[in-house]
């Protein structure tokens, strides 16, 4: 006879382990699926969408467990429920997190993340907050941008990075030579991204100038694009500032005087030294032995350039000239090049010789686009030709609104110069016919060429 409470004993612990197994299997089910995640992140997403994030965390913590990968949005509202926290609600408790946000992007979508970009932005966020020694917070600095320099574009992360040296410099953690390398990487870095942006601009203000109306589209960009060469000109001058002292002459010739023996078959070494004493103007013996050095080691653009200079400090300016060619011709660095062509340019202006240092202010603009200082130079060229160009005195007086559309271009392209060139630009349409002296020529509207004279091109008279 079978025993019915054994039975029900054995039917009750089959139902219980069945249960179990449900159960476990169920919950790895739950783990995993697709749509569960969905589901989370939706939970997530709507309240952080109207900055309900106290609502929102629970499930941001179940997100970054379970579905790491689901979808970009989890790090995107990630970052912003944690930035609110840290910086508009002062949670400095959170700031961990907010950097975790931003490691777990880039661990989990790097194919739809800039790393230099990242990386630069957690550096920032440790020193906005403190985190960490000054090194440590350099050193992050440091490997976001040797990691990644291309996406490393912040302007403000460009400064601290600079001026965490120099601090630690002042500490006695980094040797002056070390800021001086440093410093003509983040000045190559700002040139870089002030002239990729000029570039951009300068056929909107083309398109402009020639009278043809901009898209809501480009004037969004012309916006942008001012706006951001405007961020670069301000750290620009901001790190100029930082390195201050520093770069003095009266610390530049005594440091490399120290090793100029020990160093002089160095030709990286001498180039540098030459190349610092030279944009600081340094008059000392020094710079002429640095210059011959070069010129013996590795005779180069750079040191025909430094030769022309010297040239042109004797008061020898067909010899400079003559340097200053060569070393036009033999150079390759965008940078450098502008430089030379900028001596050539004044060298002709200086002269009075306006038509060929137009040609070298010009090809300047084509190596370096956020060349401003070349517009303005033309500016004043254009300004002191009125007297020389155009019939009437009419005609000679409307030379000045080329000088000012002129300078106006230098003042959009290059911001460290916005206020001189603006300055300049008012003046020279203030020397322009007034509206009175148009109507009373009856010139409204009406377009003046300027082919006789070396300033060339024309001016359409503003209609009444």
């Amino acid at each position: 006879m079978i025993n019915t409470n054994y039975l029900n004993t054995m039917k009750t612990k089959a139902i219980l382990l069945f249960s179990i197994l449900a159960l476990t299997l169920g919950s790895t089910t739950f783990a995993q699926a697709p749509d569960d995640c969905a589901v989370t992140l939706s939970y997530f997403t709507e309240p952080a969408k109207i900055k309900n994030y106290e609502a929102a965390l629970p499930h941001y913590e179940k997100l970054i467990t379970e579905c790491p990968n689901y979808n970009l949005a989890i790090y995107q509202y990630g970052v912003r429920m944690f930035e609110y926290f840290v910086e508009e609600k002062g949670d400095k408790s959170k700031v961990n997190d907010l950097i975790k946000a931003w490691e777990l992007r880039l661990k989990n979508f790097p194919e739809q993340t800039k790393e230099g970009d990242v990386l630069s932005t957690i550096a920032q966020i440790r020193y906005d907050n403190n985190v960490g020694t000054k090194a440590e917070q350099f050193k992050a600095f440091d490997d976001a941008f040797k990691k990644d320099p291309e996406n490393f574009t912040s302007g403000k992360s460009l400064y601290a990075y600079f001026s965490l040296a120099v601090d630690l410099h002042s500490t006695g953690e980094k040797e002056l030579q070390e800021i001086f390398d440093l410093y003509d990487v983040i000045i190559e870095k700002l040139d870089k991204e002030k002239n990729d942006l000029a570039e951009r601009l300068t056929p909107i203000m083309e398109k402009e100038e020639a009278g043809t109306a901009l898209t809501e589209k480009e004037k969004d960009a012309k916006d942008v694009y001012e706006n951001n060469i405007g961020v670069y000109g301000t750290v620009e001058s901001s790190v100029n500032g930082k390195l201050g002292q520093l770069a003095d002459c009266d610390n530049l010739v005594p440091l490399y005087s120290k090793d100029f023996e020990e160093k002089k078959t160095d030709v990286s070494w001498v180039k540098n030294a030459a190349g610092r004493l030279s944009a600081k103007d340094c008059d000392d013996p020094l710079f002429f032995k640095l210059v011959q050095q070069l010129h013996t080691l590795e005779p180069s653009a750079k040191s025909a350039y430094y030769l022309g200079k010297l040239a042109e400090k004797d008061g020898k300016g067909s010899q400079a000239l003559e340097y200053f060619n060569q070393a036009a011709d033999l150079e390759t660095n965008n940078a450098d090049k502008a430089k030379i062509y900028y001596s050539i340019a004044e060298n002709f202006r200086k002269k009075g010789s306006y038509g060929q240092a137009r040609t070298y202010y010009n090809k300047m603009i084509g190596v370096k686009p956020s060349a401003g200082i070349a517009y303005l130079k033309m500016a004043q060229m254009i300004g002191e030709s009125s007297n020389n160009c155009g019939g009437t005195v009419f005609e000679k007086r409307a030379v000045n609104w080329l000088a000012a559309d002129m300078a106006d271009k230098a003042a959009r392209v290059d911001p460290s110069l916005s206020s001189t060139a603006s300055a300049t630009a008012s003046s020279y349409r203030q020397r322009a016919p007034s509206k009175s002296d148009i109507f009373s020529a009856g010139m409204g509207g009406k377009t003046i060429s300027f082919s006789g004279c070396w300033v060339g091109g024309s001016v359409k008279v503003p209609n009444l």
